[in-house]
């Protein structure tokens, strides 16, 4: 259960960082690639014994950490478009409700257990996402534009759940650091061919204060991810207990940091969506 804390806290800490790349001007795009570098060179640091590049091909798992390296960099701006097109909420509400996906996919794959407590924990849980995630004087129209808010949540959900697969099928205990690292990695790659696109058409101006930001994003979204392997590890918690915990822990979290930190309004509905969140993840694990 700490391991599934931690990843929670992480992932919430990287909600601040970007909302202070926000208010420090930072380049996202850039410090997102920058992430990445760092959150590669994590893993391999954190891999003992030491792995070199060349020998990681013979690991079962490395064509699927791969493709969840392109996943990693494709559902992110899939999100950043969401954002623009649709708005922060709708971006927000797509991506956490995903969790549907690989509570599903665990409860079929791995015959997890299912009882009345539990299925009625992760539907409170959708709903507390829904409400915690909307903001004040935002209406949530998924008809206009669903093309955005559907991959996102797709793309979301197929993330975890692939996480979830390779991390059964093929991961050892102690290669997570490596197979963090060559997802990290993967993405690092398609960033910097983007960058480099852009450098070509001179519309990319490096700053000192975007690397810094990606670096240390990159730290906390390291260990996001590695805490969240390790905890899907722990044989005592269900995958389609912890991914609902995870999510909907997210989402409640960030938004107390943004009313704590940032003086965001909350609205009745969010707080109604934080009350939910409590009781959806005492339910789900408690089943």
């Amino acid at each position: 259960m700490i391991y599934l804390i931690l990843s929670i806290f992480a992932s919430t800490i990287i909600f601040v960082i970007f909302k202070l790349f926000n208010r420090f001007k930072i380049n996202t795009l850039q410090a997102i690639v920058a992430n990445y570098i760092t959150a590669c060179i994590c893993g391999l640091l954190s891999h003992n014994p030491t792995v070199e590049i060349t020998k990681i091909t013979p690991y079962k798992w490395v064509y699927g950490a791969i493709a969840l390296g392109f996943l990693f960099i494709a559902v992110f701006n899939l999100m950043a478009l969401t954002a623009q097109r649709s708005g922060l909420s709708v971006a927000s509400v797509a991506s956490k409700m995903s969790v549907v996906i690989p509570v599903v996919f665990g409860l079929y794959a791995y015959n997890e257990s299912i009882s009345f407590q539990k299925v009625f924990g992760i539907i409170l849980a959708l709903i507390a996402v829904y409400l915690a995630a909307i903001k004040t004087r935002t209406s949530i129209n998924f008809k206009q534009g669903l093309l955005l808010p559907f991959l996102l949540f797709l793309g979301s959900g197929i993330i975890d759940t692939s996480i979830k697969y390779l991390e059964t099928t093929y991961v050892a205990k102690n290669d997570i650091p490596i197979f963090s690292a060559t997802i990290f990695g993967c993405a690092a790659i398609i960033g910097i061919v983007v960058l480099a696109y852009k450098a070509f058409r001179n519309t990319f101006k490096f700053e000192l204060k975007n690397g810094i930001g990606g670096i240390i994003l990159g730290i906390i979204n390291y260990y996001s991810i590695f805490y969240l392997l390790k905890a899907l590890q722990f044989k005592g918690l269900e995958s389609s207990t912890l991914f609902t915990v995870n999510n909907v822990a997210i989402v409640m979290s960030s938004t107390l940091v943004g009313l704590f930190l940032f003086k965001e309004s909350i609205s009745k509905k969010n707080w109604l969506g934080i009350s939910l969140a409590i009781i959806s993840i005492v339910l789900v694990t408690l089943a």
